[in-house]
């Protein structure tokens, strides 16, 4: 793999930090802010949101830009974003920053997936868009838990200003390792990015996204809760057991990207096949400590060994079917994954707050992958069938 790619995924470690951390941190946050436990997994939404609504639209705005300058632009924005988290003194002003902070988010990966196919041969895209992901996979191994511990022993301001930086590594990362002159695609035309809305076809696979890749943060959102309530852990070992999950999220990051490689959606079919039963699994296994782990290193290899794989689709269709606006859809991808994690975790905040409680989380998050692979059956028979009326190209 070239050397740039390491450029990206190091921007990819800051980025997935500061996305994630927060899960460890939601207790700590509530009880210094004085908010209820699902007002503060509101943070998770709107920073998912802002992500889903600004991918697009600064992605189509910064068409015209040179890649390399634009990344550094956005690690700048990166490190405003977590600079004014850590100042923030109120709720209000927490979200204001998160929303800073996924603007930058949005662009970037949607961008960087492209950059990234388009530095090794066609046959290794995947595994190249899998190896800058593999920035998000190492920060929850590494960056979540430690930044956890910072929070629960420094306050969480602490871990923001640790974030920013991160940000500031990958800056100079993306200064030094990335070329000057970096191939990128005619800007689309507005014309061209309304259309790949109207796509049927693209518009199943970003259904597919969210549905799969956010039913498991109905559960995962609220995880640092479901360990001290439901399964019994002291808080203290909640970043050791974030070590635990990050790895494998790393394994399955990997693992997904070369199976992906072959046929991206055979490889869906079966990874969100066994993500459903493992949630499932997990609203039985989560009251008994052994058992717990066991389902998280299970779950935490399918949660990310997706990704690849649904980037490259979509990416395969917007070149089938929107030609001229394959940045675009890219980056409506990278929104759909976003706004399944603002979906999850909205609904994981609504089973806390019902008489369900936390432990229905897993198994409801498992009826959103379950929908994601009908989706995916369906995607995988109008394949079969190119001339297939069902969906509009």
């Amino acid at each position: 793999m070239p050397i740039a790619l390491f450029a990206l995924t190091i921007a990819a470690y800051a980025i997935g930090t500061t996305e994630f951390v927060i899960v460890g941190l939601l207790p700590t946050v509530a009880d210094d802010l004085g908010i209820s436990l699902p007002l503060a997994g509101l943070i998770v939404s709107v920073y998912a949101l802002g992500v889903t609504f600004g991918a697009p639209i600064l992605t189509a705005l910064t068409g015209r830009l040179e890649r390399k300058p634009l990344l550094l632009g956005l690690m700048g924005l990166f490190v405003l974003g977590n600079t004014l988290a850590a100042l923030s003194p109120t709720y209000e002003m927490l979200l204001a920053a998160r929303v800073v902070t996924a603007f930058a988010h949005g662009v970037f990966f949607s961008v960087g997936a492209i950059i990234a196919a388009d530095l090794v041969p066609e046959n290794r895209r995947a595994s190249a868009i899998a190896l800058m992901f593999m920035g998000l996979t190492v920060a929850i191994v590494t960056g979540v838990p430690l930044g956890t511990f910072i929070g629960q022993t420094f306050g969480w301001r602490a871990t923001f200003w640790a974030v920013s930086g991160l940000g500031v590594v990958a800056f100079g990362g993306i200064a030094l390792l990335l070329p000057r002159t970096l191939s990128k695609a005619a800007p689309a035309s507005l014309l061209d990015q309304v259309r790949v809305l109207g796509s049927g076809r693209l518009l199943l696979v970003f259904a597919m996204t969210a549905l799969g890749y956010g039913g498991t943060f109905v559960a995962f959102t609220f995880l640092a809760s479901i360990l001290e309530q439901v399964t019994g852990f002291a808080a203290s070992s909640v970043s050791l057991i974030l070590v635990l999950y990050g790895a494998a999220i790393a394994v399955g990051n990997i693992v997904g990207g070369r199976v992906a490689d072959r046929n991206p959606v055979r490889a869906l079919l079966g990874l969100f096949a066994l993500q459903a039963l493992v949630l499932i699994a997990f609203s039985f296994t989560a009251v008994s400590p052994a058992w717990t782990l066991v389902t998280l290193a299970a779950l935490g290899f399918l949660s990310f060994a997706n990704v690849p794989g649904l980037q490259l689709y979509v990416v395969e269709l917007a070149k089938q079917h929107r030609p001229g606006a394959v940045d675009v859809a890219s980056a409506l991808n990278i929104a759909a994954f976003n706004l399944g994690i603002a979906l999850g975790a909205w609904i994981g905040g609504a089973v806390v707050s019902s008489p369900l409680g936390l432990g229905a989380t897993p198994w409801v998050g498992a009826l959103l992958v379950g929908a994601a692979l009908a989706l995916t059956l369906w995607s995988a028979a109008l394949d079969r069938r190119p001339h297939g009326v069902t969906l509009p190209a």
